[in-house]
């Protein structure tokens, strides 16, 4: 009964993995649609990210550039946005929506929002228990596979893989309202900052909703595979209880 349950799941992922893929793709899509329409106001986005910071008396926080398309983000280690090769200096509505997204996190920091200081806890332990999950599930099965009668080695590995990926649900669950809520900030800084029009916002918001829908598709994708390893302890459990 475990195994074809495990199996369901397993086949429920692929969509999933389909969705995440179209996701990716749709999001440089419309990064390049959008990058390729100039803001009225002229300025970078470095220029437009300089300018919220500053209106927002963030002057310590500094400004930086990082190789890549795309790899936009800030690090609150040194208080410093980084903005990639293709965003920095571009002065396109795509570019500039990207600059004030990573500002709004920025902005998220110097108000204490929660969600942010409760994701930047999560960050080391993250790092760790994403290198654990494989090699407990490994060994979770070369124990299954070599146990002597009685032995239950294997079900506490499979115990160790699900903690991991509870651990990483949690973590994508908490970084959802993160962006949602730079990207809401970022929309309405770019307005009271007089960088963008309405109308440009409108455009700007369609860059950032594509990209808000990757960390969703990432949190439900999470949430299948802790079903998928819960079952695999359940089951492993149960054929341990037989011998």
């Amino acid at each position: 009964m475990f195994e074809l349950i495990i199996v369901i799941i397993a086949y429920a992922t692929i969509p999933l993995m389909l969705w995440m893929i179209f996701a990716s793709i749709s999001v440089r899509t419309t990064y390049s649609k959008f990058n390729a329409m100039p803001a009225s106001c002229g300025m970078t986005a470095e220029q437009a990210a300089r300018k919220i910071l500053d209106i927002n008396g963030l002057f310590d926080v500094n400004i930086g550039k990082c190789s890549g398309t795309l790899t936009d983000h800030y690090d609150p280690r040194n208080n410093t946005v980084y903005l990639s090769t293709s965003t920095i200096n571009s002065a396109s509505i795509a570019a500039i929506a990207v600059a004030a997204h990573e500002v709004g996190h920025a902005i998220q920091h110097a108000d204490g929002y929660a969600p942010i200081k409760m994701r930047g806890a999560l960050v080391p332990v993250v790092n760790v228990v994403s290198r654990m999950i494989t090699p407990f599930l490994l060994l979770g099965i070369i124990f299954e596979f070599i146990a002597v009668s009685g032995t239950r080695i294997s079900v506490y590995f499979y115990f160790g893989a699900l903690i991991c990926y509870v651990l990483y649900a949690l973590f994508t669950f908490i970084t959802l309202p993160c962006e949602y809520n730079a990207s809401s900030r970022a929309k309405t800084q770019l307005v009271e900052c007089g960088i963008l029009t309405q109308e440009e916002t409108n455009t700007a918001s369609k860059v950032l909703s594509s990209a808000a829908k990757t960390y969703l598709i990432s949190f439900f994708m999470s949430l299948a595979q802790v079903a998928r390893i819960l079952l695999i302890l359940l089951s492993a459990r149960n054929r341990s209880n037989r011998r």
